[in-house]
């Protein structure tokens, strides 16, 4: 046996229950898809808004596909930052409130660059212990000394805080968290950061667009400023339905992250015509209250009719829905169960989360329909009760 065994490393990751497969899509995405030749009804994706198909945002990918090309050619810092990137950073800056943003071309880049940027060597980083991968790849990557603190609990990471002598401090966390749906305590840790002279990180993947009155996360969502939360990461793949990430906040903020960040600086920039798309997108993220409100419709319709059956939701109030199964072997069988019945939903399982908790990860759409939970529901109660 060579050191480099893969097969015997891919065979235990089969009968852990642990193997990932892709499936192939033949259609645009939303509600409706045909999946390896199958038409489902999808309940896996994180388009919560509904844009990524939408006509405004194709027609405006199309046009700026017309003006700009393709590729963008480069770096940001070469020659590939191009008019409509800009109009897209001053629209984000106006959106979430902040002096300045900055692209990136994902979101797990934004993650790692901007946190390298900020800490390295003799200095401290502390993380939600459910914080995103990209996150915690980030604090490790940064050469800062790194602690996690259990999931929402402020009493320990102040303790975490209080003992630190790092030179500067930096406080990390999801705003909305992306295997569980629930919330981050942003009141609380604005002031235990404040009270320590650290600062506070927030990535708000799951929250933009979705949270808040006007769609503008979870910092608006608890009425908070750029002052109480420095730094704002958001990403363009969910509630924009287009691709991309950005980091927003002061003047001094972004202009350190274009001179640090080695995953903004040493990468090609995102195809100008997705930034055009994502500027359409914007628009209609903006002005169609619609989504939002239908999109809490469909997120209580589910939960009502899940408490009615007996189903384990958790506490999340958002378009994030687990339903905890525990065992992975029981997760896919129930996710497999389910996508017979034309029901497309993921089965979680770790390392995406800790072990013993693996899920079903429902998440909605301001594109549902009442039917379409209608029949999620009644097709999740035969196939529970039959795993049960």
């Amino acid at each position: 046996m060579t050191a480099f065994d893969l097969g015997r490393e891919l065979n235990a990751c089969r009968k852990a229950g642990l193997y990932r497969h892709r499936r192939v899509i033949d259609s645009a995405q939303g509600v409706a898809l045909t999946v390896d030749g199958q038409r489902v009804i999808n309940f896996c994706s994180n388009d919560y808004l509904g844009l990524a198909n939408d006509s405004a945002v194709v027609a405006a990918f199309n046009a700026g596909a017309s003006q700009y090309g393709v590729g963008s050619g480069s770096a940001h810092l070469v020659c590939g930052h191009s008019r409509v990137h800009h109009q897209l950073e001053d629209a984000l800056a106006d959106f979430t409130g902040r002096d300045r943003a900055v692209l990136f071309s994902t979101g797990y880049m934004a993650n790692i660059g901007c946190i390298s940027a900020l800490v390295g060597a003799g200095d401290r980083v502390f993380e939600d212990r459910l914080n995103h991968a990209s996150l915690l790849d980030g604090a490790r990557l940064s050469g800062a000394r790194f602690k996690r603190y259990r999931h929402g609990d402020i009493e320990q990471l102040q303790c975490f805080l209080a003992a630190s002598s790092g030179a500067k401090k930096l406080v990390v966390t999801d705003g909305v968290f992306s295997m569980d749906g629930d919330l981050a305590p942003l009141p609380e840790l604005v002031r235990a950061t404040q009270a320590s002279e650290a600062w506070l990180m927030v990535d708000d993947a799951h929250g933009l667009g979705v949270l808040g009155a006007q769609g503008r996360g979870v910092v608006e969502h608890h009425k908070l400023s750029q002052e109480d939360v420095p730094v704002l990461i958001g990403t363009l793949g969910k509630s924009f339905g287009t691709a991309g990430a950005f980091v927003a906040g002061s003047e001094a903020l972004v202009e350190t992250i274009i001179q640090k960040a080695r995953s903004y600086i040493y990468t090609t920039a995102l195809p100008p015509a997705l930034a055009a798309a994502t500027l359409a997108s914007l628009q209609l993220l903006v002005s169609d209250d619609w989504r939002r409100e239908k999109l809490r419709e469909r997120i209580q319709q589910f939960r009502s009719g899940a408490r009615q059956l007996g189903l384990p939701v958790t506490d999340s109030e958002t378009a994030i829905q687990p339903l905890l199964v525990g065992d992975s072997h029981q997760a896919m069988r129930l996710s497999d169960a389910l996508l017979t019945e034309a029901i497309w939903v993921s089965a979680i399982r770790p390392p995406t989360v800790p072990l013993g908790s693996a899920r079903l990860r429902v998440t909605f759409s301001a594109l549902h329909e009442a039917h379409h939970v209608d029949r999620l529901l009644c097709v999740l109660d035969k196939a529970w009760s039959q795993l049960s």
